[in-house]
């Protein structure tokens, strides 16, 4: 199989890890060879309850025995995706009650600045330096990080950038601004939190200008932070939330949401202001609405505050400078990238899945799913320890 995939398969890196998976269940993931990985990364914060949840199991597979796909998105009325996006409704602040669904966050990504641009009539768009929003052309043209994007330049245009926390920045923000696009917390950049109200300082500036706000819960989203919603923790309420990663449990899902009379400007002026074939995809939402079923029945986003308790207790050595985050979404960084190296390949030789982020290379990504146990966090945690250990060693 190895052989094939790099033969067939296209690849996103020079060394992907290349491990052959033969199945998984609960917070372990198995290789052809039977071997068993504690997964400390959760398919990169997508698989929130873990491996073949029953929860989210069944609702897949009753779904597939009424029917699958049957129209494009927004001519039917489909019960797990009506059903989904009423109970988000509920539980999310007003004016957020009307929710776009797509297939991948980077696709919401697309759409929420579309729909920054239709409401204002502006053109100007602004992000962060640093900022990761996805890949797709839109996404990438506000990708905070220039290397990754300029060889696939001439991208959209009139598009700014800001420092993440810094106050000063926020006069960039005009009456000619459509939209700023800010993560809730900084994902590729470090696992960055926002400090001294920085987001309620960012809606007041878009209060005065005008300015769609529009926060990217791709990570924080959906529990990870102890709340539904990482911007729950900050005190304000954005014009426009996008979501994705963990929101179906791993299958491959992307949505936002906004006030109605924003949403409600897409079916008009042009009509069909944006479109998607499989969006809302009965199957897909089933999974989605039995993940937020589970996420918001249960004590999970409780006990992910806990856990995170547990991590930083446990994650204290002299290679460990600080660990960086909330919830389940936390960085632990190393004083250097070859340190990290070392520590995320040693611990996947002896089964534990850690991975890294996209623009920090000192940072160890820890996202485990919501659903891993204390011991299970133990259990990874010696074993990181370990290594370190060996690590330090080495460095001596």
């Amino acid at each position: 199989m190895i052989e094939d995939f790099f033969k067939y398969q296209a690849q996103t890196s020079p060394h992907p890890l290349a491990m052959e998976i033969s199945h998984a269940k609960g917070s372990y993931i198995y290789d052809t060879n039977k071997k068993a990985y504690l997964d400390f990364v959760a398919g990169v914060s997508a698989n929130t309850l873990g491996h073949q949840n029953k929860r989210v199991n069944d609702a897949i597979k009753a779904q597939l025995d009424k029917y699958s796909h049957v129209m494009v998105y927004g001519e039917y009325a489909q019960q797990p995706a009506t059903e989904f996006c009423k109970l988000l409704a509920s539980l999310l602040p007003e004016p957020l009650n009307k929710t776009y669904l797509v297939n991948s966050g980077t696709e919401a990504i697309e759409g929420a600045l579309k729909l920054a641009r239709r409401v204002t009539g502006r053109s100007q768009l602004i992000s962060c330096h640093h900022a990761y929003h996805g890949n797709t052309m839109g996404s990438m043209s506000v990708m905070g990080f220039e290397e990754r994007k300029q060889i696939f330049r001439p991208l959209i245009p009139d598009v700014d950038f800001i420092t993440f926390n810094n106050e000063a920045d926020l006069e960039k923000i005009t009456t000619k601004t459509a939209g700023i696009l800010l993560e809730t917390i900084q994902g590729g950049a470090g696992f960055i939190q926002p400090e001294n109200d920085f987001l309620s300082k960012v809606r007041k500036r878009c209060n005065e200008t005008g300015t769609v706000l529009i926060l990217d819960e791709i990570q924080p989203g959906f529990g990870r932070t102890g709340k539904l919603f990482g911007f729950q923790n900050y005190n304000m309420i954005p014009d426009v939330i996008v979501m994705g990663k963990g929101m179906a449990s791993g299958m491959p899902v992307g949505a936002f949401t906004a006030s109605a009379a924003m949403m409600d400007l897409l079916s008009h002026d042009p009509k069909l202001g944006h479109i998607t074939t499989f969006g809302g995809h009965p199957v897909i939402a089933a999974a989605a609405l039995a993940t937020l079923q589970e996420i918001t029945e249960t004590n999970l986003m409780e006990e992910t505050l806990e856990k995170e308790q547990l991590f930083r207790k446990l994650l204290i050595h002299p290679l460990i400078k600080e660990i960086r985050g909330k919830g389940l979404m936390l960085a632990a960084m190393t004083e250097s990238p070859e340190i990290t190296n070392q520590v995320i390949l040693e611990c996947h030789k002896r089964g534990v899945i850690l991975f890294w982020l996209l623009f920090e290379g000192k940072a160890i990504r820890i996202t485990p799913p919501l659903t891993i146990s204390k011991e299970e966090i133990k259990k990874g945690c010696g074993i990181i320890l370990e290594v370190l250990d060996e690590v330090q060693e080495l460095k001596k």
